[in-house]
């Protein structure tokens, strides 16, 4: 018994806290703990990262759409409405929008709109409907850009009509002046 008296605590002392260390790890550990937490949340992260990598290697992300080409509005500033917009585009929406920027979208293609109308009364109306709107945009203070859109004088959109229409009719005129009479299918030479 010649040894140091330190040296056979420590030799005590490692041997038990391997006992305790070996009765912890047969122990069950009661759910809410927080090595049971690490436990499943790193034995969960093994099964997918196995389950990803046989996956590759079956060839399963093989031929995806998009492989190869960048991930779009990667890098750039953050929206916060970016699924909205996103959503636009895919879906092709029109109509949306502050009513300031829909009327000068409107009013920037309002003689189109009218050379398709046939009558007056429509076009009269069509003049009206959108000298409405523009005012009552105007009243409202809903906020965003403000509505400078013009409205429109209904006699001055009704003459320019007329003479649009006129001289698209003086036109087909000449066109069909032009061009010889065709001769009915039934009567044109064979050969």
């Amino acid at each position: 018994m010649t040894d140091d008296p330190r040296l056979a605590a420590a030799r005590y002392r490692a041997a038990h806290s391997d006992e305790a260390e070996d009765d912890e790890a047969t122990a069950p550990t009661p759910p809410g703990s927080q090595a049971a937490r690490a436990y499943s949340a790193a034995d969960r992260a093994a099964v997918v990262e196995t389950a990803i990598q046989q996956a590759i290697r079956r060839g399963e992300f093989d031929d995806l759409p998009g492989a190869g080409k960048p991930i779009p509005g990667l890098g750039e500033t953050h929206d916060p409405d970016w699924w909205i917009r996103r959503k636009i585009e895919t879906e092709q929406l029109t109509g949306l929008g502050p009513p300031a920027l829909m009327l000068r979208v409107e009013n920037a293609g309002l003689e189109a709109r009218l050379d398709g109308l046939g009558h007056e009364t429509d076009v009269r109306e069509a003049v009206e409907d959108f000298n409405r709107r523009v005012i009552e945009a105007r009243r409202q203070l809903l906020g965003g850009p403000p509505v400078v859109t013009p409205t429109r004088d209904v006699e001055a959109e009704l003459a320019a009509w007329r003479g649009r229409r006129e001289a698209r009719a003086a036109s087909i005129a000449e066109e069909t002046d032009a061009a010889p009479p065709r001769r009915p299918w039934w009567r044109r030479p064979r050969g």
